[in-house]
């Protein structure tokens, strides 16, 4: 574990985006209530300490999103833009590939998602490297949970990572230790 000499970030933006407006918000997301995607790969190479390696998946089925593209590649991603047909969930199908591709590369994996249909691609990674899930904890697929902690770290994309100015309005179990009564005063 931790023999590797880089991370690899995987980043179902799509996922995240329709968590936070339509879970967390119930709107679409203001401009200061985005993510700071620039902050997840700066809080993982210190987490981890090494370089990664930032995919941003981007469904471009209909059009290109140019100006969001450029805005990716300034903080230091990747952008993968997939196409396919109306019944494709493209950006599903190019992390669940790249995840089988990683099986044969060292490197340690972090997965920006929700999205349970994933555990089959992790699970063969558990093991030989570290593995992280990202997102908001209360919005993470059940069928994750018996993984935390036996191969599988939870970073919550708010509390852990920092990406947001902006304090969210997330119903959330306090540990006791943590409770501070004045957020709720």
């Amino acid at each position: 574990m931790g023999e590797a000499s880089k991370t690899y970030l995987l980043v179902d933006g799509e996922n995240l985006d329709a968590t936070l407006g339509g879970s967390i918000l119930n709107r679409k997301p203001e401009s200061h209530e985005r993510p700071r995607w620039d902050r997840m790969i700066q809080y993982l190479a210190e987490h981890w300490g090494q370089p990664v390696t930032g995919l941003f998946f981007i469904n471009a089925s209909d059009s290109v999103p140019y100006s969001f593209v450029q805005a990716v590649q300034a903080l230091k991603f990747k952008p993968v833009l997939l196409a396919g047909a109306p019944t494709q969930k493209v950006v599903d199908i190019g992390i669940q590939k790249t995840l089988e591709a990683l099986r044969d590369r060292r490197g340690d994996v972090v997965l920006a998602s929700h999205d349970g249909d994933f555990l089959p691609y992790l699970k063969p990674l558990v093991g030989n490297r570290r593995i992280a899930l990202a997102g908001f904890r209360e919005f993470m697929n059940s069928d994750y949970r018996p993984w935390f902690g036996e191969g599988i770290e939870l970073l919550d994309v708010e509390y852990d990572m920092a990406l947001f100015t902006a304090k969210l309005p997330r119903t959330r179990v306090i540990p006791v230790d943590e409770f501070d009564p004045l957020e709720f005063l």
